[in-house]
Order: C-alpha cells, then structure tokens, then sequence
C-alpha cells in the first residue's frame, strides 16, 4: 500500500464522495464523473511518473474492468460500478486497486449486514444466498434462479456500491498516509 501523490489523493477523494452521494441518491453513477476520473487518472499518473504510471493507469483500469465486468455480467452490479472502479484503478494503480477492492467488499459486506438486521431480514437473506451459491457452484448465473437477484429487477434489494467503494477508498487513504 503506497500513498499515491497528493493531487491523486484529492482527485481520488472528490470521485469517490461525489459518486457516493450521487449513488445513495440516485442510485446511478453518472457516465460524466466516471469518465472524468478515468481520464484525471491518466492525466496525473502520466504527470507524476510519466510512461510507467500511464502503464500502471491502464493496468489498474483493466484489472477493474476484468474484475467488475464479471459482476456486471452476473447482473450483481450496475454499469456505473464497473465505470467507477475502473477510474479508481486509473488513478490508484494496480497493486493499490487490489487495496481498495478489499477494503470496499469488506465496506459492502458490513452494509449489507447491517441493514439485514435492521430489516429483520436474515432468514430469507440466508435462503437468498444460498440460491446464489448454489447456483455459482453449478456455473449458472443466479438471476436466472433467483430474479430478484438481477439488480435491474424492479424489486430487488440492492446496495449503493459507490458508498462501498468510497468508505474502501477512504480508509484505504488513511491507511496509506499513516504507513
């Protein structure tokens, strides 16, 4: 875990909490603010450590994309996700992408963990899992099982992953400026 620069850590910190506002909301990444952070994460990297961080930009950028499209494919996690960490991979690089990844599943996991029990939702949220294992260990998407599973079904019980994703980023920040 490395502090990226400080002009990376604003930029990095006005995306994701910008995003995140927008996304509890809304419950929508616009195309605008991803887009945005993708390209100020080329900007500063090929600014701060000229070709090796434009490399690291598109190497943060891809692995995001690698990882999220999965998700988005599975139709666990909307576009705007995808798009969002991907920005954050171009301005984090790689090795501290892998960072945020962690720390943002680990947000999302507690937030989803905590509004189960404030809904007094755990049985059926078990059974839901379930569903969901059961279906990946066979190689089966599990909307196809499960609709309310498909984040675009109009019941489903989604999460704005962009607060996920900022709550990573931030402790990820701390993280590293304490080191």
């Amino acid at each position: 875990m490395t502090a990226p620069p400080f002009a990376i850590q604003v930029a990095l910190t006005t995306l994701v909490v910008g995003a995140a506002a927008i996304d509890v909301r809304t419950r929508r990444i616009p195309n605008w603010l991803a887009g945005s952070g993708l390209c100020a994460g080329f900007g500063l990297q090929g600014i701060f450590r000229g070709w090796s961080g434009l490399g690291d930009a598109a190497l943060g950028a891809g692995l995001a994309f690698a990882v999220y499209f999965g998700l988005f494919a599975l139709r666990a996690m909307g576009g705007g996700d995808v798009k969002l960490m991907m920005a954050v991979g171009a301005l984090t690089g790689v090795s501290n992408w892998f960072s945020i990844f962690i720390l943002a599943s680990i947000s999302g996991g507690l937030l989803a963990v905590i509004l189960i029990l404030l809904h007094g939702t755990l049985l059926p949220s078990l059974r839901t899992l379930a569903v969901l294992l059961g279906q990946l260990v066979r190689l089966r998407a599990p909307y196809r099982a499960e609709p309310l599973l498909d984040v675009s079904h109009p019941r489903a019980v989604t999460l704005p992953h962009g607060l996920s994703i900022a709550a990573g980023t931030l402790v990820f920040l701390v993280l590293a400026n304490s080191a």
